[in-house]
C-alpha cells in the first residue's frame, strides 16, 4: 500500500528515537521491549482527526516501563525523531507530540508523487495486491430456488457475493464463485403434487416460473385445511429421490424454465459465476458422509430419525435422516462441505446467506468440527475455521419482509425495470439529448438497485426507498456514477495527454491534500472489505472520495471565484488533471468492484 513506505520510515525513526532517549531501558528490555521498529510498525494507526497528521503511534501501554508522564515521553521522542529525520537524505516526515501519541505528517509532495504516479501508471490495476497469491477462496451466493421467481429476497446474497468475488480477485486470490440453486427437498414434493392437481402444459408457457409460484402458493393455502397434502408431498419427494421417471421429468422441466429466467436476470445485473450445481448434485455423496459420521461414533437414533447430538444447549441435534429415510438440507450441506474441501482444499469457503440461517450453519460447522476432532486430523487437513457464514440483514419494502409461501414476494426483475424507468425520467429532466440514452438509464437503474444493498453494512437490514435509491445527490449509486461522468467530462474538456510527469508541489491546497490522501487509501479499503467480508467498506470509501473530489471541484480562490481545474496556467492544469484522472481511475475501479458500471456521460 502507498502509505506503507512512510509507515516503515516512521517506525524506524520512532524506534531509533526511543532507543536514544531511553538507552538504559532499551538495554534492559532487550528484544522484548517496545523499542524495535517491527513492534512500532504493528502499533501505528491512523489519527481520527486528519489535522493531527497521517500516522499515529500510541505510547500508553509502554508508560509502566518508561516510568514517565505521557507528555514528557512524546515530547522528548518527537524532538529526537525530528533530529534523526532532518539528518536523513529525504526528510518527508515531521513528528509532533500529542499527549500520549506520536503523530507524523507526511510531506504532501511525497504523497502526491507516490499516489498519482501509481494511479496514472497502473490505471485499472491500481489498488491490486498480491496478498492472495497462491490462495483459493470459494464464494457461494445467490442460490435461488427452482420453480420460484427471482425475488428481492435473493438480491442481497447475489449482490454481496458477486462483489466479494471481484474483491478477492483484485487482491490476487484465485476465486470460484458458486451458485448453489435449491433444486431438491420436500418443496419439490409439494410442487409435484400441486402441478398434478392444478397444473397443465400451459403452466410452462409464458411466464412459466410465476405460474409455478402460483401453484406453490395455492398448495400452502389448501394445506391449511387439507393436512393430507403434506403427507402426499412427502411421498412424492421420496419417489423423486428414488428416481421415479414421471417425477424426474417434471422436476427437470421446472429446472429448465428456472435457469432460463435466472440467466436473463443475472445478465442484467452483470453477475457471474464460475461453478453452478444444485443440491441434487450431492445426492450420491450423502451416504458416504453419513457412514463416516457413524464410523466416528457421532450418530444416534431419536424417534426413528438419524441425528448427531451436538452437546450444545444452544443448538438442537442435527437431523440427518427422517423416519422415512428422506435426507434434509443439512445432510446435503455436510456432503457439499466435504466435497468442496476434498476437491479444492480452499483457503476460505464463504457462504453468503441471510442471517435467518445462522443456526443451520452453526449446526453444520459443529458437526464438521466434531468429525475432524473424532478423526484426530492434522491442522492442514481440517476445514474447521476456514468455512464462514457471511450473513446479512433483510431487504424490506416499507418495513415489510417478503414471504414466498404466502405469495408476498416482489419480483427482482420488476424492481430493476422500475428503477430503469425512473432513471429515464431523471435523465430526461437533466440531459434529454444524452447519447446512448437507454444504455445509460440501465446503468443508473441497475446501479441504484445494487448500491442500495451495499450502501449499508452487511449485517444491517435494508429498507428500500425509491426516492433515496435513485437520488443523484447524497449517498447513492447514481451520485457516484454522476461523479465519474463529471470526471470523464473534465478529461474530454482538457483534451490533452495526461501523465504522472507533473510538478507535484503545485497540488498544495487542503482540498487537494484530502483527495490525494483518500486515493492513497484505496487498497486499504479493498483489504478491509475482504477482511470483514463486507463490500460496504468500498461503498463508504467511494462516498468519501466523491465528497473530497467535489470539494476540490467547487473550491473557491481568494477572490471568492471558483478555482477552475483547467486554467490558463498549463503546469497547474496538468497537475490537477493528473489528480482528476487518478480519482476517475479509482472511482471506475471501485464501482466495478461493487458490480456497478461507470457511465462516461450522464
Amino acid at each position: 500500500m502507498i502509505l506503507d513506505k512512510f509507515k516503515e520510515q516512521f517506525a524506524i525513526t520512532v524506534a531509533t528515537a526511543f532507543q536514544q532517549c531511553y538507552p538504559e531501558i532499551y538495554r534492559t528490555v532487550g528484544d522484548n521491549g517496545p523499542f524495535h521498529s517491527p513492534d512500532v510498525l504493528k502499533g501505528i494507526e491512523r489519527p481520527k482527526d486528519p489535522k493531527m497528521g497521517s500516522l499515529a503511534f500510541p505510547i500508553f501501554k509502554f508508560l509502566p516501563i518508561l516510568k514517565s508522564k505521557p507528555n514528557e515521553v512524546t515530547a522528548s521522542v518527537a524532538a529526537r525523531a525530528n533530529i534523526i529525520l532532518s539528518a536523513s537524505a529525504s526528510p518527508e516526515l515531521a513528528v509532533t507530540p500529542a499527549s500520549g501519541y506520536l503523530n507524523a505528517s507526511i510531506e504532501l509532495t511525497a504523497v502526491a508523487r507516490e499516489t498519482i504516479g501509481q494511479a496514472v501508471t497502473m490505471q485499472d490495476k491500481f489498488g491490486q495486491s498480491t496478498v492472495g497469491n497462491g490462495k483459493l477462496n470459494l464464494v457461494e451466493y445467490s442460490s435461488p430456488n427452482i420453480a420460484k421467481p427471482f425475488g428481492v429476497g435473493h438480491l442481497r446474497t447475489t449482490i454481496i457475493g458477486n462483489s466479494l468475488r471481484r474483491i478477492y480477485k483484485k487482491l490476487g486470490y484465485e476465486v470460484i464463485g458458486i451458485n448453489y440453486p435449491g433444486d431438491w427437498g420436500t418443496q419439490f414434493g409439494k410442487m409435484i403434487v400441486a402441478f398434478r392437481r392444478w397444473g397443465s402444459e400451459s403452466t410452462f408457457q409464458g411466464e412459466a416460473v410465476k405460474n409455478l409460484l402460483d401453484l406453490y402458493v395455492k398448495f400452502h393455502a389448501e394445506a391449511e385445511t387439507d393436512k393430507s397434502l403434506d403427507d402426499e408431498a412427502r411421498v412424492a419427494f421420496k419417489k423423486l429421490e428414488d428416481g421415479d421417471p414421471e417425477a424426474t421429468k417434471l422436476w427437470e422441466r421446472m429446472k429448465e424454465v428456472s435457469f432460463e429466467e435466472w440467466s436473463r436476470v443475472y445478465g442484467i445485473l452483470g453477475v457471474e459465476f464460475d461453478l453452478v450445481y444444485g443440491e441434487s448434485f450431492l445426492n450420491d455423496k450423502m451416504e458416504a458422509v453419513i457412514e463416516r459420521l457413524q464410523k466416528d461414533g457421532l450418530t444416534s437414533t431419536s424417534r426413528g430419525a438419524l441425528v448427531v447430538d451436538l452437546n450444545d444447549p444452544q443448538l438442537p441435534p442435527a437431523l440427518l435422516k427422517k423416519q422415512d429415510g428422506a435426507t434434509l438440507y443439512i445432510t446435503r450441506d455436510l456432503a457439499g462441505l466435504i466435497w468442496r474441501w476434498e476437491k479444492y482444499h480452499f483457503n476460505e469457503s464463504l457462504y453468503v446467506v441471510g442471517v435467518s440461517q445462522s443456526d443451520h450453519f452453526k449446526q453444520a460447522l459443529k458437526v464438521i468440527d466434531m468429525m475432524e476432532q473424532a478423526e484426530n486430523l492434522p491442522a492442514e487437513s481440517r476445514m474447521t475455521g476456514r468455512v464462514k457464514h457471511v450473513d446479512f440483514g433483510w431487504v424490506k419494502f416499507g418495513e415489510k419482509t417478503m414471504s414466498t409461501r404466502q405469495g408476498n414476494i416482489i419480483f427482482l426483475e420488476d424492481v430493476i425495470n422500475q428503477a430503469i424507468d425512473l432513471a429515464k425520467q431523471k435523465i430526461r429532466e437533466k440531459n434529454p439529448n444524452l447519447a446512448n440514452f437507454d444504455d445509460v438509464a440501465q446503468m443508473i437503474g441497475v446501479g441504484a438497485v445494487i448500491f442500495s444493498q451495499l450502501s449499508v453494512r452487511r449485517q444491517k437490514d435494508v429498507n428500500f426507498d425509491w426516492d433515496e435509491v435513485l437520488s443523484f445527490e447524497g449517498e447513492t449509486g447514481p451520485y457516484l456514477q454522476y461523479t465519474h461522468a463529471r470526471l470523464c467530462s473534465l478529461e474530454r474538456m482538457y483534451g490533452k495527454p495526461i501523465t504522472a510527469q507533473i510538478d507535484h508541489s503545485l497540488l498544495n491546497h487542503d482540498e487537494e491534500r484530502l483527495v490525494i490522501e483518500t486515493i492513497a487509501e484505496f487498497e486499504e479499503a479493498i483489504q478491509e472489505a475482504a477482511r470483514l467480508y463486507d463490500p460496504n467498506c468500498i461503498s463508504t470509501y467511494l462516498l468519501r472520495l466523491a465528497s473530497a473530489f467535489n470539494k476540490f471541484y467547487q473550491r473557491k480562490d481568494d477572490s471568492g471565484r471558483i478555482d477552475k481545474i483547467i486554467s490558463d496556467d498549463p503546469d497547474r492544469s496538468a497537475a490537477r488533471m493528473a489528480l482528476v484522472q487518478s480519482v476517475r481511475i479509482v472511482m471506475n475501479e471501485g464501482l466495478n468492484l461493487l458490480g456497478l458500471r461507470a457511465p462516461y456521460e450522464m
